[in-house]
């Protein structure tokens, strides 16, 4: 499936008026009486990348994009889409928008909801035929277009919220869990449309808890977690972390006191683990292990992944219920932010 631009779409994607964020939130927060849901939140997403907006349920997404799309007013804080504040009508008018929760009518056909929307962007009518056509082919679902929704199953429905979020060439897509309901191959083909849109110069705000989807297709990531950005960062700076995995016998001094200069070991399946190792010193944590009196069976130097870096900057235990040790790093989106207690 490829993301080919519908003809007739106007579009901000590209355009030298929002080359460079877009997306902008200053001391974001948002009350509801007494609750916080969100306080502080400041972040920056630059035009054309895929930002991941990442946090355990409670922890301020939900609010923060209902804020960014103007379905809801901030108590005090600035935040801009495409360079107008948010909730600007001509800023909306270049935005796609999958929300996890969504019905269509199912006795309208595919093709027939897709028209409904056409109608609400005030598309042209002369360009809804393409617009349609292009929007069914992106998400892979032209042979239903003609099926009323009500027979579609999860996946299919989700396909066509994804069509919906295309119509118009959007220069910012919002999608929330867009994989949610797709099968393994489902996933892939939105792998790929997500590349394809990057690469015509689309944001996307992607707020998924599939961390390895995330991993596979997102530029940066922030995330939060009890009102506070624990971390973020462009995300190959925050899986930059390397582990070295060692399996060995026959030392004749404990572990830890074996490999403390290299830095903290945990041991875990049998296999001990040294964090934060710099791949060049690999050789050197093998001949202090030989040293020792030991025998070296395997070595699996590893890079950190998303999800380790995610259980631990929200504090989350460890699979062999270790505590976490990383508490996140700096990075040019800041502040702290809460979460979705309001309506």
């Amino acid at each position: 499936m490829t993301a080919a631009p519908p003809a007739g779409a106007p579009s901000l994607a590209g355009d030298p008026a929002v080359a460079g964020a877009a997306i902008e939130t200053v001391d974001l927060v948002k009350r509801y009486g007494r609750t916080v849901a969100l306080d502080g939140l400041s972040m920056r997403v630059p035009a054309g990348e895929v930002f991941g907006f990442l946090g355990p349920n409670g922890a301020g997404k939900t609010t923060a994009v209902k804020l960014l799309l103007g379905l809801a007013r901030p108590s005090s804080g600035q935040a801009s889409l495409l360079g107008r504040p948010a909730g600007d009508r001509e800023a909306r008018r270049h935005v796609g928008y999958l929300p996890e929760l969504f019905r269509y009518q199912a006795w309208l056909t595919g093709r027939e909801v897709l028209a409904v929307h056409c109608r609400l962007a005030g598309l042209a009518r002369p360009t809804w035929g393409p617009q349609i056509d292009a929007a069914l082919g992106a998400a892979g679902i032209s042979e239903r277009a003609g099926d009323r929704v009500g027979g579609y199953s999860k996946g299919m429905q989700q396909r066509l919220g994804l069509a919906v979020a295309l119509l118009g060439d959007p220069a910012v897509i919002f999608l929330d869990e867009p994989t949610s309901a797709l099968d393994p191959v489902g996933r892939l083909e939105m792998r790929g449309i997500l590349h394809g849109l990057r690469e015509r110069g689309t944001t996307i705000f992607l707020n998924s808890h599939l961390l390895t989807e995330v991993e596979r297709v997102c530029d940066r990531v922030v995330i939060l977690d009890h009102g506070r950005v624990v971390a973020a960062g462009p995300l190959a700076d925050l899986l930059s972390e390397h582990h070295l995995r060692v399996r060995v016998t026959g030392l004749d001094r404990p572990a830890g006191d074996v490999l403390a200069s290299f830095g903290p070991v945990r041991e875990a399946d049998g296999l001990l683990e040294i964090q934060g190792l710099d791949p060049a010193r690999v050789p050197d944590v093998v001949a202090t292990l030989v040293a020792a009196g030991g025998r070296v069976h395997a070595v699996e130097p590893r890079q950190a992944t998303l999800e380790e870096r995610f259980a631990q900057a929200v504090g989350a235990p460890r699979p062999n219920g270790d505590a976490p040790t990383w508490a996140g790093v700096p990075s040019d989106t800041t502040g702290p932010a809460t979460d979705e207690a309001g309506p």
